[in-house]
């Protein structure tokens, strides 16, 4: 096993973008330029391959060759990216470096087209219709502000000015997965494009609750997107974008863990647990740009409700059952204006402002004492935020660049909490109080990189991450209401360079991570719920290699390797001090190798056929600040195979083919461990026709 964790990085290995080019949702079969593929950040000024900056970039084509259907596929398949299987869509924790959090506002970033998305309960959707998706890794706060103290993971959705035609995807597995989808892109005319998409999942569920003889986690989730390009001048677009989404999932397949092996055993509780989800989201953009600059706007609306119910003793005896209900609404601006021309200085500036509202009743029943606690929490927070940055080329000497940027922000938070108690006779208010928070911040970034004559280019750069404050939605003494900002310095080195006629291209970064004032999840006193405390100063360090290009023609070959050695410096719960001991939620190791080979006209009654299989390894994860639980190492085999004729696909698929059993997640309340199985082998079919 010790061998498996060293080889990737002899291999320089990772993934950023796939020689392909896609069109019409068809794979071009010809010799590939990495540099004719232009991938470019909403918000970078360059491509991403040349950028001094550890990113990732994934193509819609990588995306169903290895059959990525949600968020939480890509863990481990990026380097040192690692998102748990919380056991519901309602949280959705992504450790990036390290860094992450798993309870209240996230510590890495996503944007969907452009949109924003704060809430983790917000960050587990179903994959359709995408076009590509970027993971920027380090610190983006100059850019982007709060809560990207990980990284950044942009997603994008296909325009339809660039797709036309009609396609329509059944899937089906064993544990009784389905999923349909069908979607429609058009054009009215040469400057007016849409494009209607749904789909729809039902996954039955993979874990028995023993008490009820049911499915755990059975699942029903829809969708619907709409999408509206007009090109109103030839220098000005519009983009309008609607989301609806819906999931009603029963959740937390948790199992009670043998106190010495700490392996999970049968799920067994007697209360039904569920989590109910819709989102709605709705996106404009705006776009001037000339040959000199461009400018941009953004105005996004979405609504978040859902609902959660959770037996937390998760045993056969009726003793707590906790509901939350919560609302959210969210309205964001951001206008930004930077250069476009080829001259040796470029620049951005931008501005950002959001208004959110969040309410949120949290109900714990104790059944066997036949009372109940309410509490009410009305939140609303709203920031404003300005930033620029500047980059110089051929700085003293041919080939070296600098770049500077610096972001200010400014959030103001507040929440009016009510306390009950309840029972069958009367209503009593325990507590109630009005409290409010305010935080600035500045984010800088200096980053300098030289470009090889030749090819290839290496990099240093220093940038400072932020994650905001807030309240705790869990507290039981006066002094655990709020938390406070986080913030950390992320020093990185690394190399960039095409191979093999730039067939190939190679990566490779080395960062160091100083993390202070940390926001740590802890237990309430009372064991029933966690908190936010800062707590902690901890330091990451580690290693990203990655490899990915086009062979020769119809091969495609994708390999990354991420090591992460993230540790506490100072942190005391107690009386225990837990120096010297790892994070908990982060592996020590993330390595994928995949390859995709696309043969073309097989034989008369094929016109395409390909083989597509990747390895994803992940661990040592430790489960616990005090180090005593972890998963070892282990590793998941996929695979799928299609063949495509005239306008119809079908296609072969597979995943954890070994099935290889590990424990996807664990914790501990009421004074046992409790913990939820990966998911086992599982097989399934598509089709697809398109037309």
């Amino acid at each position: 096993m010790k061998l498996l964790y060293y080889v990737p990085m002899l291999l320089i290995l990772s993934q950023t973008v796939l020689g392909v080019d896609v069109e019409n949702d068809t794979l071009k079969l010809q010799q590939v330029d990495l540099n004719e593929v232009v991938i470019q950040s909403f918000k970078q000024g360059r491509d991403l391959r040349v950028a001094p900056i550890a990113a990732t970039s994934i193509s819609g084509t990588a995306i169903r060759n290895r059959n990525i259907t949600n968020i939480k596929d890509f863990s481990a398949a990026i380097p040192n990216l690692f998102m748990p299987d919380y056991g519901s869509k309602l949280t959705s924790p992504v450790y990036i470096r390290g860094i992450g959090s798993k309870i209240n506002a996230p510590s890495v970033g996503l944007y969907v087209d452009g949109i924003p998305y704060f809430e983790k309960s917000a960050f587990d959707f179903d994959f359709t219709e995408i076009d590509r998706i970027e993971v920027l890794r380090g610190p983006q706060g100059t850019l982007y502000g709060r809560n990207t103290m990980g990284g950044i993971i942009n997603v994008y959705t296909k325009s339809p000015l660039k797709y036309q035609g009609t396609n329509i995807v059944f899937s089906g597995g064993n544990y009784t997965n389905i999923d349909a989808s069908a979607s429609h892109y058009g054009r009215i005319n040469k400057k007016l494009g849409y494009a209607l998409s749904g789909n729809y999942n039902h996954a039955g569920g993979y874990f028995i609750n023993m008490y009820t003889g049911n499915k755990a986690d059975r699942q029903n989730s829809g969708s619907g997107r709409m999408r509206l390009e007009w090109e109103l001048q030839p220098q000005l677009t519009m983009q309008l974008i609607s989301n609806l989404d819906y999931s009603d999932q029963g959740g937390y397949p948790y199992a009670v863990c043998d106190s010495a092996t700490y392996k999970p055993g049968s799920v067994n509780y007697n209360d039904y647990s569920y989590y109910k989800r819709l989102i709605s989201t709705t996106g404009i953009t705006l776009e001037y740009h000339t040959e000199q600059y461009s400018i941009n706007s953004q105005t996004a609306f979405q609504y978040l409700n859902d609902h959660q119910g959770i037996d937390q003793d998760f045993s056969p005896q009726p003793v707590y059952f906790a509901k939350q209900d919560q609302r959210q609404k969210m309205v964001s601006e951001e206008f930004n204006i930077k250069s476009t021309g080829k001259g040796q200085y470029n620049w951005l500036f931008g501005a950002f402002a959001f208004w959110q509202g969040i309410d949120n009743t949290v109900i714990l029943n104790y059944l066997s004492k036949d009372y109940s606690t309410r509490k009410i929490y009305d939140t609303p927070t709203y920031g404003i935020a300005l930033y620029h940055q500047s980059s110089i080329d051929n700085l003293f000497t041919r080939g070296l660049s600098l770049t500077l940027g610096i972001r200010y922000d400014y959030e103001r938070a507040s929440t009016d909490f009510i306390y009950h108690k309840d029972t069958q006779s009367q209503s009593e208010q325990v507590d109630a109080f009005y409290s409010k928070l305010n935080f600035s911040q500045i984010t800088p970034k200096i980053a300098l990189q030289y470009m090889f004559p030749s090819a290839g280019m290496i990099y240093a750069t220093v940038a400072k991450g932020y994650k905001t404050g807030g309240f705790n939605t869990s507290f039981e003494r006066d002094e655990d209401r709020s938390f406070l900002p986080e913030n950390s310095w992320n020093y990185e080195i690394g190399a960039k360079h095409p191979l093999l006629d730039k067939r190939l291209q190679a990566e490779v970064a080395f960062f160091w991570i100083d993390w202070k004032n940390q926001q740590i999840s802890q237990p309430l006193p009372s064991g029933k719920g966690s908190m936010l405390k800062n707590a902690g100063r901890s330091r990451s360090r580690g290693i990203e290699l990655s490899l990915q290009g086009n062979l020769f023609n119809g091969f495609m070959l994708q390999a990354n390797y991420g090591f992460t050695q993230a540790t506490f410096k100072t942190y005391t719960n107690g009386n225990k001090s837990y120096a010297g001991n790892f994070l908990p939620m982060v592996p020590a190791h993330t390595f994928s190798v995949g390859a995709d080979y696309t043969i073309s006209r097989p034989c008369n009654h094929i016109d395409r056929f390909t083989i597509s299989t990747n390895y994803i390894g992940t661990g040592r994860i430790y489960w616990k600040e005090d180090n005593n639980v972890s998963q070892p190492y282990y590793g998941q085999l996929n695979g799928k195979i299609s063949a495509t004729k005239d306008f119809l696909t079908f296609a072969i698929w597979t995943k954890n083919i070994t099935n290889t059993e590990y424990t996807a997640f664990y914790f501990e309340t009421g004074g046992k461990g409790l913990a939820q199985k990966g998911r086992p082998f599982t097989i399934g079919a598509d089709i697809q026709v398109s037309f």
